[in-house]
């Protein structure tokens, strides 16, 4: 098996869009280490949510609900997620005015 420690993913989603961070490619594994969200303006509001196997929208995805961030601040989750191919990382902002990057290892 390798390993390969990489930006796993980033985005700046739209206003209230729910949007992919990552997508765990076929036939891989990975480990999230770290998730920052940086606020590029005012304060707002977050969602981060997992999707197993890219699965719809659910209230059990959520690992962030409308947290707050406060403008030009920047927050480091640091978790060891795990994922397994098809899984989704996916972010939101109410503003649309924060960034989003996913940082980790993939497993092939």
């Amino acid at each position: 098996m390798a390993t390969a420690y990489k930006v796993l993913g980033q985005a700046a989603p739209s206003a209230g869009t729910d949007t992919p961070v990552y997508t765990v490619p076929a036939a891989t594994q990975a480990v999230v280490s770290t998730i920052f969200v940086s606020s590029t303006g005012s304060a707002t509001t977050i969602r981060i949510r997992v999707a197993v196997a890219g699965a719809a929208s659910a209230a059990k995805q959520w690992l962030f609900f409308d947290s707050p961030i406060g403008p030009n601040q920047t927050i480091a989750i640091t978790s060891g997620i795990t994922l397994g191919a098809g899984d989704v990382i996916a972010a939101s902002s109410a503003l649309g005015s924060c960034s989003f990057s996913v940082f980790g290892q993939e497993i092939t």
